[in-house]
């Protein structure tokens, strides 16, 4: 989420960011108008509520019609209280609810969107083949490694189930890339895949992206991640780490699980892009 000092004081360079990104810059000004309803409405709350507490030590010494004038405006003052309140909260809704569709600034990067990318520079040349050339997937199944057909019967479509040298090549991969980021320094962690809402709003998978991760709902208010990063990022929440030894580093292994919403037609042949997967992932204090 972005700064919310930096939007207060830089609120330029935040709109043009959301421009390069082709998104609406009058999200920020949603920000900034929330944010100082919040902070009026707030200040007033305090001060309504400091004034109703001298009022109660009023009434305590107070006598006769004198308390009971005393008595009318406490009740005044604690509408008063509640209103404001509310006021505050609902200023701070909107002000989060407004944040949240900010991504991130991101620094050198061009404007526009996938559609817009230019071809820099070709490196070595594609191999000319004499026979038909297959895509993982056929190599996979001719294998025996993948079973796509299988997987959508258990779990409908965009899950498989890998198998034989399939299993064996995956936790391979896995395996040697946490052996990797080990010798590099990395902590090698298994990461819980159900995480709270704030932790999922805190890395910024919440809001606009919502609708491409799963939600148990029924009593149970917890998101499955789409990545470690997810659980990782919340790992120190709420701590003062010490950093004067250097960066903490951390290498994730979880299952991910990803709806893949929007992304119709998009890589339907094999595992490219699948509801169901493994990684590795390095996140660094």
């Amino acid at each position: 989420m972005i700064d919310l000092r930096l939007l207060r004081e830089n609120p330029d360079v935040v709109r043009e960011a959301q421009r390069a990104r082709r998104r609406d810059p009058s999200t920020v000004d949603a920000v900034l108008e929330a944010d100082s309803r919040w902070r009026e409405s707030t200040s007033a709350f305090e001060s309504a509520r400091a004034e109703q507490k001298a009022f109660g030590k009023r009434v305590a010494q107070a006598k006769g019609e004198e308390k009971q004038a005393l008595l009318a405006e406490v009740k005044q003052l604690a509408a008063d209280v509640k209103r404001l309140e509310a006021e505050a909260e609902e200023a701070l809704g909107a002000r989060d609810a407004a944040l949240r569709e900010i991504p991130n600034l991101a620094e050198g990067a061009p404007a526009g969107l996938e559609e817009d990318f230019v071809v820099r520079e070709h490196v070595g040349e594609v191999p000319q083949f004499e026979h038909p050339v297959k895509d993982h997937l056929e190599i996979a199944e001719g294998l025996r490694a993948i079973d796509m057909a299988r997987g959508a019967k258990v779990s409908g479509a965009r899950f498989y189930f890998l198998r034989g040298v399939g299993a064996q090549l995956e936790l391979a991969i896995l395996n040697s890339a946490i052996d990797q980021a080990t010798r590099a320094g990395f902590t090698p962690m298994i990461t819980p895949t159900l995480v709270l809402p704030e932790a999922m709003e805190g890395t910024g998978f919440l809001g606009e992206h919502a609708d491409e991760v799963y939600h148990l709902d029924k009593g149970d208010d917890l998101y499955l991640v789409g990545t470690s990063e997810v659980a990782l990022a919340g790992y120190h929440k709420d701590e003062i780490i010490d950093l004067s030894d250097g960066p903490l580093r951390y290498a994730g292994w979880s299952a991910c699980y990803r709806r893949e919403a929007g992304s119709y037609g998009k890589d339907t042949r094999g595992i490219i892009r699948v509801h169901q997967f493994h990684k590795v992932e390095m996140f660094s204090y």
